[in-house]
């Protein structure tokens, strides 16, 4: 086969065809690992929700809610718990962008009358051995760390530090403490924006 002579025009020939067969080559490898990506995604959040929630026997994924807080463009997401068609709480996507890293992105669960009953932290990029422990941390038995089986209805869900707080900040990243509750408390809101929409779907039906 005759070698292409070293010219300009075979350079950026050259380079052309180099660029194309690279451009097939990540659109090959993203078709073929975008589907798995994405049910690898979903089965996470299956198994947060299963995780968080109280007992259900509905199915959450189809009934999801959305809830978009004040001044957000993005909103948080309620799943639904249903047994034998009564309300036992429901697990919400919620997440904040005030992390010492960014995003933070958390499942929690409540049930029904608000109290929280667990929670799974679906994604961040906090400090590895401080704000990263948070997925630990708010459910240790020591000193006022846990936030499970606390109501934020009647419990001030922020760090010790601010006041009025009741929860210890996790020890030397209070920002990623103060990011988790924070998406904690806009969670909460959302379910009981999701009872409130509940109850006046229902009446309406009931007309």
């Amino acid at each position: 086969m005759k070698k292409l002579t070293s010219t300009l025009p075979n350079m950026v020939m050259s380079l052309g065809i180099i660029t194309i067969a690279a451009a097939a080559l990540l659109a090959w490898t993203h078709s073929v690992t975008e589907a798995p990506i994405a049910a690898a995604a979903k089965q996470k959040q299956i198994d947060a929700i299963k995780s968080v929630a109280p007992k259900f026997n509905n199915d959450p994924l189809s009934q999801a809610w959305t809830y978009t807080p004040d001044g957000s463009d993005s909103p948080f997401t309620v799943f639904p718990a249903y047994e034998d068609g009564t309300l036992t709480g429901a697990a919400v996507e919620g997440y904040t962008l005030n992390g010492f890293s960014g995003e933070i992105r958390v499942m929690y669960g409540f049930a029904a009358d608000g109290t929280i009953t667990g929670y799974e932290v679906l994604s961040h990029a906090e400090t590895p051995g401080l704000g990263a422990k948070m997925n630990e941390w708010f459910r240790s038995d020591i000193g006022n760390r846990s936030v499970i089986g606390r109501n934020p209805a009647n419990t001030e869900m922020r760090v010790t530090k601010d006041a009025g707080g009741t929860i210890d900040a996790i020890t030397a990243a209070t920002i990623s403490s103060r990011a988790f509750l924070d998406a904690l408390r806009e969670s909460y809101k959302a379910f009981v924006a999701y009872n409130g929409h509940k109850t006046t779907n229902t009446l309406a039906d009931n007309e």
